[in-house]
């Protein structure tokens, strides 16, 4: 068996171990009645993304995330394509997956690119190497694909999940930041009603306060959900100002939110790996976005 094989193949079974741990304790959000996000399979997807290693753009790694993606969202029932654009001299892939219709369109988004060099590793010496990627990458894919799972097939509204290429390169020669999801909106012939990007948000120690560029109703409409199912990883006071994917947005005159925490300490370091992850702080955002979404 190839060695990538067999590390995705390692990576699926410990998870599958650790699901069912989580499984045990788990417990539904207060005051769930549709439809439950599981903590335990977005984590075994953050396992399956470390399996490829680093997921760099234009990466052989990448091309492989980008198959298990297609694959992982057309099982789940989603219409799903790779849009590849050109942007400052780059190639980018984002990967696109649509459900539902009706009069209002949300597109909720995450980054699945890893940085190519950890230019923050307090490790001089470890500075060139790439990021690993748990929290930075991995877990807001992970987030949008279990949400691809329990989302309704018959929704009344129209819900587009939206994998950013490209955000992660920003202060490297030739890169710039959040290319992927500047160039999807340059190519918008019609706008989304709501953008909500989720992005770091695997943390064990998750603190998510609101994100100072982010649309403030936006933001306060996620953070009453989440009070309200007794989520306390989000924090209703304004820190952080951010560029990120919802930036964009933002720009064309879209309302977005950034969820994020930005005081994730193994940002761009070597560090960002499996073990800085956690289950519970996945189900928190999943289970507070579908609750928003779905209008519970």
């Amino acid at each position: 068996m190839p060695r990538r094989r067999w590390l995705i193949l390692t990576g699926a079974l410990v998870a599958l171990g650790v699901a069912m741990v989580w499984v045990g304790v788990a417990q539904a959000p207060l005051g769930s009645t549709g439809p439950e996000f599981n903590g335990a399979r977005a984590y075994a997807d953050v396992v399956t993304q470390m399996a490829f290693g680093p997921r760099p753009t234009g990466s052989v790694a990448q091309t492989e995330l980008i198959d298990w993606l297609m694959q992982s969202l057309r099982a789940a029932g989603w219409e799903a394509r790779v849009q590849t654009l050109e942007i400052e001299g780059q190639t980018v892939r984002n990967v696109i997956a649509e459900r539902g219709r009706g009069p209002e369109w949300v597109l909720l988004g995450a980054h699945y690119d890893t940085r190519l060099v950890a230019d923050m590793d307090p490790d001089l010496s470890r500075r060139t190497e790439p990021v690993p990627g748990a929290n930075d990458g991995a877990s807001g894919v992970a987030v949008l694909l279990e949400l691809a799972r329990v989302l309704p097939t018959d929704l009344d509204k129209r819900v587009s999940l939206v994998f950013f290429d490209a955000e992660d390169n920003g202060r490297i020669p030739g890169w710039d930041w959040i290319l992927g999801s500047r160039a999807f909106v340059a190519a918008l012939t019609e706008y989304p009603d709501a953008v909500v990007i989720v992005d770091m948000v695997g943390d064990a120690d998750l603190q998510l306060y609101y994100e100072r560029n982010s649309d403030p109703v936006l933001s306060q409409e996620i953070w009453a959900v989440a009070a309200r199912l007794g989520y306390t990883q989000f924090i209703a006071e304004p820190k952080h100002s951010i560029l990120d994917d919802h930036t964009p947005f933002l720009l064309a005159g879209i309302p977005a939110v950034d969820i994020i925490d930005f005081d994730y300490p193994y940002w761009h370091t070597t560090a960002d790996t499996l073990d800085k992850v956690s289950a519970e702080s996945l189900e928190a955002v999943g289970a507070t976005v579908l609750a928003w979404l779905l209008g519970e």
